[in-house]
């Protein structure tokens, strides 16, 4: 039996040092095979710094996605070519928009997409939600409202796609699927404060895009079935979209990183 180490939104960069010990301790603990960081890990200027000082602590594989925060400072060609480089230097640390299907045990596959929020779902119209992202990400900077919900459907259509592509090559040799992605891809699947996310908020904190892709793939495979792994509403939520299809979102506190769940994947 392996053991897989869920973490989410742990945003290491609002972490005080005297901390990390603590934290980095709590996951030993649980005496993971590999982790999984479904995004939200630190920013751009300290991104590397924490995953290597992450990699050095735990030892073990650690496969992750990219959440909003991550960019924070800088833009997605920057991070992206970034994370490339410490990936390709790096013995355990895995990014999953470039990994392809991984086999964690027998009959068990991991894949996982980025994503973003596609200000699809909700009522973008007339939403007034002003993200940080939108200052603090290059790419969005100047952008009006309309240009802006162009990239944000952009960016939903390419993680869609990606998943379209490669969920079917995961099912084809795996019985049982984590899919990992920072963007809650279904409205009961985002929630915070214990509530449904609003119609205001939910355009900037869902992907409709992928939870559609998803959802055409796992209706043709029902002798399949997979486990969504996501974040970016600091909400917990567990949703049954279809018998085979269940999305899990992690609860976070900023400055207060802990371990989402420990998966027992037997062999």
């Amino acid at each position: 039996m392996k053991r897989m180490v869920w973490l989410t939104d742990i945003h290491l960069n609002f972490l005080r040092l005297h901390h990390f010990d603590g934290f980095f301790a709590k996951i030993i603990k649980q005496q993971p095979d590999f982790l999984v960081i479904s995004g939200d890990i630190s920013q751009s200027n300290t991104l590397a710094h924490h995953l290597k000082w992450l990699e050095m602590r735990v030892k073990v594989p650690i496969y992750f996605v990219l959440g909003n925060h991550d960019y924070y400072r800088a833009g997605f060609a920057s991070v992206h070519d970034a994370v490339n480089k410490l990936c390709e230097k790096s013995e355990h640390l895995v990014w999953l928009n470039e990994a392809g299907v991984i086999t964690l045990a027998p009959g068990v596959g991991l894949i996982g997409h980025d994503s973003w929020a596609d200000a699809r779902m909700g009522d973008y119209a007339t939403s007034e939600v002003m993200l940080n992202d939108y200052i603090q990400i290059d790419d969005f900077i100047g952008l009006d409202k309309e240009a802006r919900r162009r990239k944000l459907n952009m960016l939903g259509d390419t993680a869609a796609d990606y998943f379209r592509e490669i969920l079917p090559r995961a099912l084809a040799t795996h019985e049982h699927v984590y899919v990992v992605t920072h963007i809650p891809p279904y409205r009961e699947s985002c929630w915070h404060d214990g509530a449904a996310t609003s119609e205001d908020f939910l355009p900037h904190y869902s992907c409709q895009a992928v939870g559609e892709a998803l959802r055409e793939v796992m209706a043709t495979r029902p002798d399949r079935r997979i486990t969504v792994l996501c974040g970016h509403t600091h909400g917990a939520s567990q949703a049954c979209v279809l018998d085979n299809l269940i999305v899990m979102t992690g609860g976070a506190e900023y400055g207060k990183p802990d371990v989402q769940q420990v998966f027992e994947i037997h062999e």
